[in-house]
């Protein structure tokens, strides 16, 4: 079985002690019942991924011991995800899958019809370190706090294309907008794409308003594409647009 895996906040080289919080500490003396000199993996975003000794601290503390780097740091595709938040289990949902699938950046984005009444980014990055932990990651994605769609798109420098998960089309008399004018499958739509950086934009439970979606089709780098025949779930949305285009763009 391999050694236990944390991220820690603390510079990692050979001979060094890294702290540890009291919930790390009980996780592996309590749940993982660990003896001191056991051996665990640390990474901390920046110094790539070290084997560490558990050492008694104090009279009741323990930290780790740094011995050897086991892999050098190494960066992940520079993807960003921008989602509109979902009620709260979607939302974990989507920063777990999306730290699992390796992008860089998430950014919460309030549209229209977004729902979810708070956002705390906080407890995200909390569920984005375990993701980190438990899929070999050497980093972890910036978690930001959310900005109005808006002003996400007036600050955009045009540099990054922005992949727009567009679900509609344009006859307002229909359901989602009927069949015409439809975005291309986001398959085809990344073989234009040879961008060095990447942004996604999904939407929140309902899609963006007919007034966000033309204004996401009137901006120059945004690509509107489609996820298939099928109307997805938020979180469905996310996680499927992104590991196509890293299948395609990133790192796969």
């Amino acid at each position: 079985m391999p050694a236990p895996r944390l991220f820690v906040q603390h510079p990692l080289a050979a001979g060094g002690l890294a702290p540890l919080d009291d919930g790390q500490a009980r996780y592996l003396t309590s749940v993982m019942r660990l003896q001191p000199g056991a051996e665990v993996r640390v990474f901390n975003g920046v110094d790539g991924e070290w084997s560490a000794a558990l050492t008694p601290v104090g009279r009741k503390g323990v930290g780790l011991t740094i011995a050897t780097q086991t892999r050098p740091q190494t960066a992940t595709p520079d993807l960003a995800l921008y989602f509109a938040p979902v009620k709260r289990h979607g939302a974990d949902l989507i920063v777990e899958k999306a730290t699992e699938l390796g992008v860089r950046q998430l950014q919460p984005v309030i549209t229209r019809r977004t729902v979810a009444e708070t956002v705390r980014v906080d407890r995200l990055r909390r569920i984005a370190i375990e993701a980190a932990e438990q899929t070999e990651r050497l980093d972890l994605p910036e978690i930001a706090a959310p900005l109005p769609l808006g002003r996400i798109l007036d600050g955009w420098g045009g540099e990054r294309p922005l992949v727009y998960a567009d679900e509609a089309g344009d006859d307002p008399t229909a359901a989602w907008g009927g069949a015409t004018g439809r975005a291309r499958p986001i398959g085809e739509a990344l073989k234009d794409v040879k961008a060095p950086s990447l942004a996604l934009l999904t939407g929140p439970e309902g899609g963006f308003d007919a007034e966000e979606r033309r204004l996401l089709r009137s901006l120059p780098f945004v690509i509107p594409v489609s996820l298939g025949p099928r109307i997805l779930r938020a979180e469905t949305a996310a996680i499927a647009a992104l590991a196509v285009i890293q299948s395609s763009w990133g790192d796969w």
